[in-house]
């Protein structure tokens, strides 16, 4: 269940001040805009003397990078760099997280921050100079600039003897896993407890948003992710002689066509859904048709009652455009990361920090969540918190998550070190 508790006296007076801001800020996600000049704040003119060792760590991380549940280099690096920041770190003999503490004796508000790990299988074609030496790997959503980030603000953070209280670093593998992720697993080994964790912060890098903005939103900001497979099961032969048996091919094609049906007429028009076909896979000749042909996709939602209705429309869906061409379905369909809901009270405070920081033109609210999924939603579902997207949008860099071009300025390691310190004590009403 999605635990809320009220925020501290100070920090409620501290979020007074964001209704103006809120009222001002909102964009479309996705759109391109200018790059903003952000305002520096004491975080970020420590951030940018910080900036050749940011570079150095995120230059580290994308030459190097691994995919969900192998990332053994990635955390022995982390290690040795909380290491040289003074911060303690706690790994697990089964699990390849890293888990740092800033001031566990501290009496005030605990925050944990959490940066993701993985890479993606995808082959790199940025031309950087630092670029990925494992081919068919790379750190193409970002999360070699999120440990960077993150690290960054440890440093700013640790070195503040005013840190109201404790500050958890969650360093998480397998955020690209879709299903168990790594969320999951690091609760489950104590990631929120000793010291028990108050409020929780993320970023994730956004190109659809300008560099120098953060983008943020109150509720649900990220959908529900879920997967289905479906063998459709016909009679394989000839194909001069359809008639004699199901045709596999045929009802697999009538299924592709007919789930858009599921998002037109079985949901509320203003209740965001999606469910897309990503693969189809059947036969091996021109002609022979084949016994069976799969299906699989993804269906997204953004309300857990909207994703119950959805799953059980499938199957019926599904069943039927089958039947009535007489063949039969296996159909598995799994649930993934649940809707990411950030703390609309958390959130409006971690904006008047970040409006502190940077200036009020630099932090915009989003007009409407988006359809991508994320395993941060977990962490929310446990402690109140927000996930913010950090705009790096250029002219120059266009490139989408997931491209083999994706390559973020080190501009953005800058502003996303100094936001997250900001949000941070923001957060603990420091």
């Amino acid at each position: 269940m999605y635990f809320a508790p009220p925020l501290r006296r100070r920090a409620h007076r501290r979020a007074e001040t964001v209704g103006p801001i809120a009222a001002s800020r909102h964009i479309p996600f996705g759109v391109s805009h200018p790059s903003v000049p952000p305002r520096s704040g004491p975080f970020s003119r420590e951030a940018r003397r910080l900036l050749p060792r940011l570079k150095r760590w995120r230059e580290e991380f994308h030459r190097d990078p691994e995919l969900a549940n192998e990332e053994r280099r990635t955390r022995d690096r982390l290690v040795r760099i909380l290491g040289e920041l003074g911060i303690p770190a706690t790994t697990y003999p089964d699990f390849t997280g890293v888990l740092g503490v800033i001031g566990r004796d501290r009496r005030g508000p605990v925050v944990a921050v959490r940066a993701d790990m993985d890479a993606l299988p995808v082959t790199e074609a940025t031309g950087l100079p630092f670029t990925s030496t494992r081919r068919g790997r790379m750190h193409a959503c970002g999360h070699d600039v999120h440990m960077t980030c993150l690290l960054g603000a440890a440093a700013l953070l640790a070195r503040r003897s005013s840190l109201a209280g404790p500050v958890k670093l969650i360093f998480q593998p397998a955020e690209e896993d879709g299903e168990r992720g790594g969320a999951a697993p690091f609760l489950e080994r104590g990631a929120f407890d000793d010291p028990p964790v108050d409020y929780v912060l993320g970023q994730h890098v956004e190109p659809g948003l300008p560099l120098g903005s953060y983008g943020w939103r109150k509720g649900p900001i990220m959908a529900a992710a879920d997967r289905f497979r479906v063998t459709v099961l016909g009679r394989g032969g000839h194909a001069a002689y359809p008639h004699r048996g199901p045709d596999a091919i045929l009802a697999a094609a009538e299924i592709v066509a007919g789930l858009p049906a599921l998002v037109s007429r079985v949901r509320d028009p203003l209740d965001p859904v999606v469910v897309s076909v990503g693969s189809v896979h059947g036969g091996t000749r021109h002609n022979i048709l084949p016994d069976e042909v799969v299906i699989e996709g993804t269906v997204r939602t953004l309300s857990p009652g909207t994703r119950d209705l959805m799953e059980r429309a499938f199957r019926r869906r599904v069943r039927a455009l089958a039947a009535g061409l007489g063949a039969r379905v296996r159909i598995v369909y799994r649930r993934g990361y649940p809707v990411t809901v950030n703390s609309p009270a958390a959130t409006e405070v971690v904006v008047s920090g970040l409006a502190e920081e940077f200036g009020e033109r630099a932090v915009r609210e989003l007009e409407r969540p988006v359809l991508g999924a994320e395993d941060f939603s977990r962490y929310l579902e446990r402690v109140p918190g927000t996930l913010l997207f950090l705009g790096t949008g250029t002219a120059a860099a266009p490139a989408t998550l997931h491209s083999a071009t994706f390559a973020p300025t080190d501009a953005a390691l800058v502003m996303g070190s100094a936001g997250l310190a900001a949000a941070t004590v923001a957060l603990q009403g420091a």
